[in-house]
């Protein structure tokens, strides 16, 4: 297989993204968040056989984007006169292994020339079918799941104490609640009021999307997650300025498959949280059969306290609900905990930048004194 000196922040291009049938569920949040947003790619198709023949955009939100949904990637071509440079595997899977019933449709992507970008655990570059694949097609496998030679890793080493600037996490009560797309929202919000904000990626889909600070967590050997957090949190810092940090959250504080949130809280010394919940879900996102439920979310309020950072908001993932169930958990969570509740689907992310611009008056006075 060729080998390409291009580094991975330098990737981007015209893409289609691969889901494997799972377009329309909670798994191909990597896929939902490349059509809400890519600063790394141009997004021309979605691959899936499933909900083939239909707009991504509309499927997703309601809203078109001219991105079809087509069964393959030559009907993709086909029917828009343009080959895509990139194949972006959008899904998650369990175990992280690609489907065997996907090897065709990865195989015709990269006999055709183009490049393979894989969001999977499963290094897709050491199988030799896409490597021989990849070798005739003249074209690239990117594993953006490969750890960091250790050359380029970093450990904890308290410059984080030199970033005086508001720092928040959007952390959650568990995986896929919209974390993310709280904190690239609210992001956007706090730029449009004028307030300096940049956001810290810890996952595949940030990178995908094109952020330039963050690194990928559940890729980073154990010991250095302290100091890459550090590392790209005082990078930012250093080159932009802002007056807000976002920390994008991964899984939850007790979630058992991948505990995650007191290193962000503790090596990241966050000012403040806001936290994500579906407040209809019980179990565990893919752990539906263990002995476990969803902590109540006013006591994963008091556990973040416990661990040294206020929980700002709470924010509600609405789906699944209607509208009179969104207004009970609100007035439930905001009459129990004495907390803002926002949906920031439904009430639009005034209410958080409104929270932040307080809390970011507080910091400034603190200082000047």
């Amino acid at each position: 297989m060729k080998q390409n000196n291009i580094s991975a922040q330098e990737l981007g291009g015209t893409a289609c993204i691969i889901t494997g049938g799972l377009f329309d569920t909670v798994h191909a949040k990597t896929a939902h968040g490349l059509i809400r947003e890519s600063k790394r790619f141009e997004i021309i198709g979605v691959i899936d056989a499933k909900s083939a023949g239909k707009d991504a955009g509309h499927l997703l939100d309601g809203k078109s984007r001219n991105i079809p949904v087509v069964e393959r990637i030559s009907s993709l071509i086909e029917s828009t006169g343009q080959k895509p440079e990139f194949a972006v595997i959008g899904m998650a899977t369990k175990g992280g292994v690609l489907p065997e019933s996907l090897y065709p449709l990865v195989e015709e992507a990269l006999l055709q020339g183009i490049n393979l970008v894989n969001g999977l655990h499963q290094p897709l570059s050491e199988m030799e079918r896409f490597q021989k694949a990849a070798e005739k097609g003249e074209a690239f496998i990117y594993d953006i799941r490969k750890p960091k030679s250790f050359a380029d890793l970093h450990f904890w080493s308290g410059k984080i104490l030199e970033v005086p600037c508001l720092k928040i996490g959007v952390l959650g009560t568990d995986c896929s609640t919209g974390k993310r797309t709280t904190a690239k929202l609210l992001n956007q919000a706090l730029t449009e009021a004028g307030i300096k904000s940049e956001m810290i990626f810890t996952g595949q889909t940030g990178w995908l999307q094109g952020g330039k600070y963050g690194f990928v967590l559940d890729a980073t050997p154990n010991d250095f997650i302290p100091g890459e957090l550090e590392h790209a949190i005082y990078t930012c810092w250093k080159e932009q300025q802002p007056d807000v940090i976002l920390v994008e959250g991964q899984a939850s504080l007790r979630n058992p498959s991948g505990p995650c949130g007191g290193e962000f809280i503790i090596s990241g010394r966050l000012d403040g949280v806001i936290l994500q919940h579906h407040p209809v879900r019980e179990k565990y996102s893919n752990l539906e059969a263990y002995p476990a439920t969803i902590h109540d979310v006013i006591d994963e309020v008091d556990l973040i306290k416990k661990l040294g950072a206020p929980t700002w908001a709470i924010t509600l993932n609405t789906g699944r609900m209607n509208s009179e169930q969104i207004q009970e958990y609100k007035a439930d969570y905001q009459q129990r905990g004495n907390i803002d509740v926002i949906c920031p689907m439904e009430d639009g992310l005034e209410g958080l930048v409104k929270i932040v611009n307080e809390q970011l008056t507080g910091v400034k006075s603190a200082i000047n004194e």
